[in-house]
């Protein structure tokens, strides 16, 4: 289950430490010329920003705690808070009438990465 569960955890890290940069880092029209990113018309500069802070902060929350051996217990966390922050952007997709495509997918991952996550960790 360790193998799977860093399988899974590099994978979703790596989409979320390159979707969040991105986010985090681009100014609101760059981003909104993408037709992927058209949903950022409904959300302020500083609100995209932070959903991309967040989407690093996940990211990182993936690898290092496991990594490191210091409170592994936010690995599954980290997991779990994606799957809510990937749950909204779902929402907000179906909302606007776009493809859910990758959002549920990666909710479906992040679901999976903390039950694995809590099953690694509490043993």
């Amino acid at each position: 289950m360790l193998i799977a569960l860093w399988i899974i955890n590099i994978i979703l890290a790596l989409l979320m430490l390159g979707a969040g940069f991105a986010k985090a880092t681009s100014p609101k029209a760059k981003l909104a010329e993408n037709p992927r990113m058209a949903w950022t018309e409904d959300f302020s500069p500083l609100a995209i920003r932070l959903i991309g802070i967040v989407e690093v902060l996940g990211g990182l929350g993936l690898i290092l705690p496991l990594a490191t051996g210091i409170a592994p217990i936010l690995t599954p966390i980290a997991a779990v808070g994606i799957a809510i922050l990937m749950l909204g952007a779902t929402v907000v997709h179906i909302r606007r009438k776009e493809s859910v495509i990758p959002a549920l997918p990666l909710t479906v991952v992040a679901v999976a990465s903390a039950v694995l996550g809590f099953l690694v960790v509490l043993g």
